[in-house]
């Protein structure tokens, strides 16, 4: 499909060196990057990752007759080893699941709970967000767990050993994988990261060098033996346990036993003809999603060109009111009530109303008051199909890179540190962009609100688009963009993935946009020209995607900053 309006300024090529994995046989030859194949098409399945060995594991359980939630479980288990920043069994994420029998989606939710010794400012007085003390009690394993009761076709030991076999025997790192554990060592004050983490010889590593974690190698195996209990009790539990009283954190065995993921309905509305499913709270991603798209559609994008100041500055404008939105309403639903009209196509039509087409509206004039009194970009995403035509759409993450930074002694996995997403000053909204409002306070066993946006989108009960981003609060924008360029400017995947994102989130009143000072340079000095604050942004998440054409056939973006390959099954 082609894009309508002036053609897309591409991304920098010095940002991403973009990956791909197709599950079955190759359609069209993909491109190729050093590391790796850069695009694919495919008639049987598909498995888009920011890890080339954590691709080939998905690979492998489709080829093996898995459907696409077993391919994700098993893609996840080996991200905790792959992909240490931000894949994990010591954090939490969601699952979005469209099945293909005609079933309902379903929206499994294991996002990371405050401990039961929460208190509502506990974190009133700040620290350091890499210790101990900002640990949320994992939800992963549960997570996985739980898609496996639901839809699992192959026996879990099956999905989680390519895992334990990764890290028991090692993999070999590339250049950037490389980088980024050199420069988080250098920083990190926890001894058993280092350890872990860092080489013997004490020497910075290098390419082609193997990583060996043979602790993780020891919990992934008892995950695999004895499921969730391998994780929330027994050695695994102690061993959490101990590293918190350690080190001053909160999570106990009890809230380990107490921990369950659940089953929620995913936030559905209408776009162009089509069925857009996403998260539910306590993420915030589909509501504020469903807010800008319905308050965008009557404008008609696409009659002014994807890159046109006017379609440009609509789209902000509907980013500012809907990230207002968020601040002032959503938190978790076990604990908040969210109601429903917040993603109604009527409340979107309301919330335009306010919007001038020629100018900015001040940030300040919209959403929550401001008091006199930041999620991380650390998250990875996967989209995942099978023959079948099930799609699944998995985020999740440790929050900040490398999560807490606190790994478990003899356990060898890292802890998030999601405790810093719930609002940690009741009452304090300002404009740097700290949200106090009631919602997202802590309160014991209450789920932090995220930013998490995994997204499906449906036409006539089959899937066209999967897709997601880690990011933080840009998660939310990004998967915006994605969505528009392919739902409303008619773009394919790989524009789509390729084109410069922005991200406006109402307070700092700013925009960020792709290349503002190069190629967007006319764009943004036409934007400053009505009143947005534009900076230059460098980069805004990875989203790897699937696009499925209209004769069936899926056509893959990934979109990674870690690596690049198309791996295919060996029939």
């Amino acid at each position: 499909m082609a894009a309508a309006g002036l053609p897309y300024p591409g991304r920098m090529l010095h940002l991403r060196l973009l990956c791909i994995l197709g599950a079955a046989v190759l359609v069209a030859a993909p491109t190729s990057t050093a590391q790796g194949r850069r695009d694919a098409t495919s008639s049987e399945g598909m498995v888009v990752t920011i890890s080339p060995d954590a691709s080939e594991v998905g690979a492998d359980i489709l080829a093996r007759g898995g459907n696409a939630v077993d391919a994700t479980i098993a893609t996840a288990f080996a991200l905790a080893v792959t992909h240490p920043s931000a894949g994990n069994v010591g954090g939490g994420g969601f699952m979005l699941v469209h099945p293909s029998d005609g079933s309902p989606p379903v929206f499994i939710d294991y996002r990371e709970k405050a401990p039961l010794s929460s208190t509502v400012d506990m974190y009133v007085d700040g620290g350091s967000r890499k210790s101990h003390r900002f640990v949320g009690v994992p939800g992963t394993v549960r997570g996985l767990s739980l898609a496996h009761e639901i839809y699992g076709t192959m026996e879990w030991a099956e999905l989680v050993e390519p895992a334990v076999k990764l890290a028991r025997d090692g993999f070999v790192i590339h250049a950037n994988l490389a980088r980024s554990l050199n420069l988080t060592l250098l920083v990190s004050h926890n001894d058993e990261f280092k350890r872990v983490y860092g080489r013997a010889d004490g020497e910075a590593w290098e390419a082609g060098q193997r990583l060996v974690l043979t602790d993780l190698g020891e919990t992934l195996a008892r995950i695999r033996d004895d499921r969730t209990n391998g994780f929330y009790a027994g050695k695994t539990a102690e061993l959490l346990s101990a590293e918190m009283e350690r080190g001053g954190g909160y999570v106990t065995l009890e809230d380990l036993a107490r921990y369950r993921a659940r089953v929620r309905t995913p936030i559905q509305f209408r776009y162009r003809g089509h069925d857009v499913l996403s998260a539910p709270p306590p993420s915030s991603g589909g509501i504020t999603l469903a807010q800008a798209m319905q308050m965008l559609e009557p404008f008609e994008l696409r009659k002014h060109g994807r890159w046109s100041p006017a379609a440009n500055h609509l789209i902000i404008e509907a980013m500012r009111r809907a990230y207002a939105e968020r601040a002032a309403h959503l938190g978790d639903a076990d604990f908040v009530e969210i109601d429903p009209k917040l993603w109604s196509a009527e409340h979107a039509r309301d919330l335009a109303k306010s919007i001038d087409p020629e100018k900015a509206t001040p940030s300040a004039e919209i959403g929550p008051p401001l008091t006199l009194a930041k999620e991380s970009k650390e998250t990875t995403h996967l989209s995942v199909m099978d023959a079948s035509g099930m799609a699944v759409s998995n985020t999740y993450t440790l929050e900040a890179g490398y999560g807490s930074g606190v790994v478990v002694t003899g356990a060898g996995f890292l802890l998030n540190n999601e405790m810093g997403d719930f609002n940690p000053e009741p009452g304090v909204t300002n404009d740097n962009g700290r949200i106090g409002t009631a919602a997202n306070l802590i309160a014991p066993e209450k789920r932090m609100l995220s930013s998490m946006t995994p997204t499906i989108v449906t036409k006539d009960g089959k899937v066209v688009l999967v897709t997601g981003s880690p990011g933080g609060r840009t998660i939310i924008n990004t998967v915006l963009c994605v969505t528009l360029n392919v739902l409303e400017f008619e773009m394919g995947i790989r524009e789509a993935v390729d084109a410069a994102r922005m991200d406006h989130e109402w307070f700092p009143d700013r925009l960020r946009l792709m290349g503002a000072d190069d190629e967007n340079e006319k764009l943004a000095e036409a934007l400053r020209a009505m009143g947005h604050d534009v900076r230059s942004s460098r980069g805004q998440g990875d989203a790897n995607s699937i696009l499925v054409d209209p004769a069936g056939v899926l056509r893959g973006a990934a979109d990674d900053e870690y690596g690049a390959a198309v791996a295919l099954p060996k029939k």
